[in-house]
């Protein structure tokens, strides 16, 4: 048992160290290396944009869906020891939270403190409404980007780390068999030739069906990210309807406009002009009369 691991050993450093010189020629060109034919590099070209775009928008959207950095690393270490993620307050919920406190504290019988609870209630749904949306659009879209990457695409990288040492190998082969010197020498290169040719071709084979099943990874992400679409246009109209229904509900409790009162009698309205000075609360009568008047106070004539 251990003659066979260090002659497997000794064989395997050797492999290694042909791989190397190989490739150091290649570098420096003086050692021809096997092309792989133009449909070949196509379909790893595209694989490799996949990728690359494909862990761009990951990134950006799981930004936009959860802008602290600090909750995303969270998120991240509880997916791996798989525990569910902590339930967190939305900012909107924070507001809506205070905003209720705020109007209990001054009161829901005058009019600021009802307008708080009411519009710290909206907040607290569009909060809620934000969270489902979060949610559905981690299930339907970032899920499924995360598992091609973290699944086919590390298979098919895997795979083409292989193809490179097989690739290698063959042109190792071809060198050795180039420069052998006698029959004996020749036979041996070319019997070994035989067999990294076969088994380049298989692998390459094997790498070309999975680089082949891009396409079908593109198509299922073209529905996912329909559902995506289709989340955020629901969330956006039940954000509208609710500001809608907040909107009325403003409306129906809005307080009419104070009335200025000369000698107990009802004059107009007091309405803030752009042409005169809104800081003074001193107005000029039709008369030599002048008056002071304020929302909070009487008027007192001077």
């Amino acid at each position: 048992m251990m003659d066979f691991n260090v002659k497997k050993l000794v064989k395997d450093a050797g492999a290694a160290l042909s791989r190397v010189v190989q490739l150091t020629e290649e570098t420096l060109g003086t050692s021809e290396k096997t092309e792989l034919d133009a449909h070949f590099e196509h379909l790893a070209d595209r694989a490799n944009m996949t990728k690359s775009w494909t862990e761009k928008i990951l990134r950006n959207m799981e930004a936009m869906l959860t802008p602290n950095p600090g909750n995303r690393i969270e998120d991240f270490f509880y997916e791996k020891i798989d525990k569910k993620k902590p339930n967190r307050l939305s900012n909107l919920e924070y507001v809506g939270q205070d905003m209720i406190e705020a109007g209990s504290e001054f009161g829901p019988g005058i009019a600021y403190g009802a307008a708080l609870i009411k519009v710290g209630q909206c907040q607290q749904k569009l909060g809620q409404i934000e969270r489902d949306f979060i949610g559905t659009a981690a299930n339907c879209y970032i899920q499924p980007l995360r598992k091609f990457l973290d699944g086919e695409m590390k298979t098919i990288s895997k795979e083409m780390a292989i193809l490179e040492t097989k690739r290698l190998d063959l042109d190792a082969c071809k060198n050795r068999v180039r420069k052998a010197r006698s029959m004996l020498g020749q036979q041996s290169a070319e019997r070994e030739l035989r067999i990294a040719q076969s088994e380049f071709d298989r692998q390459s084979e094997i790498t070309k069906l999975l680089l082949e099943g891009v396409s079908s990874s593109q198509a299922g992400h073209l529905r996912c990210l329909h559902e995506f679409a289709e989340a955020q246009a629901r969330h956006y109209a039940q954000c509208h309807a609710t500001m809608q229904e907040l909107q009325r509900e403003l409306a129906g409790t809005r307080q009419p406009s104070p009335l200025l009162r000369v000698n107990s009698q009802d004059i107009a309205e007091i309405t803030p002009s752009s042409t005169e000075t809104h800081n003074s609360p001193i107005h000029q009568l039709s008369d030599s009369s002048y008056v002071t008047a304020t929302f909070e106070s009487g008027i007192t004539k001077i």
